[in-house]
């Protein structure tokens, strides 16, 4: 179960390539039968501007944190920047689960959090704390965002019932291998996310998802 989290998270989404981003946090989602966890988008994202989203198994919502909002996140992240051990790889508590955090602004930081975080010791508490409060993160102006673009993957397989014909440009052989950007607009009924479709183009079967991506994002 270990290795299969790990290898999760490393499937996850490059954290890196969302521009202007200063604090983003993902962390593993236990699937139902038949979905796609690498589809999820992360579960924290603040930019710079104090653009904030917040991410489900389908989809994102975004709101937009207000200066005394945004210092108090800056004092935050300046307490916790402190400990030294916020780098690497952290084990926090027992427990299988992996979560990966980035804090961008000031020097940039990047830690693999494993472990429960209820188990955390007195020196690591804190970034258990803000670890939590980013998971379950609230406010009243979360609106649901969205998006652009999708990012596409695809990989062969089936899935019970029928397939949608395939009747786009991309190719979905070149998305087993790297996720292609497409137009969301594209894809209205589409399943997002976690949710795959099955897909038949000719005679080949494919299960596809569609990753929502945040603004400037690329897979």
């Amino acid at each position: 179960m270990r290795a299969a989290l790990l290898l999760l998270l490393a499937a996850a989404p490059a954290a890196a390539e969302i521009p202007r981003a200063v604090v983003i946090l993902e962390s593993p989602i236990a699937p139902l039968p038949g979905q796609a966890p690498e589809a999820a988008p992360p579960r924290f994202v603040l930019l710079e501007d104090g653009q904030v989203f917040v991410g489900g198994t389908h989809g994102l919502a975004t709101a937009k944190l207000t200066s005394a909002e945004m210092k108090d996140f800056d004092r935050r992240l300046s307490e916790l920047r402190k400990n030294p051990a916020l780098a690497g790889v952290i084990t926090i508590g027992p427990g299988t689960a992996v979560r990966r955090l980035i804090l961008r602004k000031g020097r940039p930081l990047e830690a693999k959090i494993e472990g429960d975080l209820d188990a955390a010791t007195p020196g690591l508490k804190p970034l258990a704390d803000m670890v939590r409060a980013l998971e379950t993160f609230h406010h009243p102006g979360l609106r649901p965002y969205t998006p652009t673009f999708f990012a596409l993957s695809a990989r062969d397989g089936t899935l019970p019932g029928g397939c949608r014909k395939w009747i786009k440009f991309e190719s979905l052989e070149d998305a087993k291998f790297a996720p292609r950007v497409v137009t969301a607009s594209e894809y209205p009924t589409w399943p997002t996310g976690v949710a795959p479709a099955s897909v038949c183009a000719g005679d080949k079967r494919y299960v596809v998802t569609l990753r929502p991506l945040l603004p400037g994002e690329t897979p």
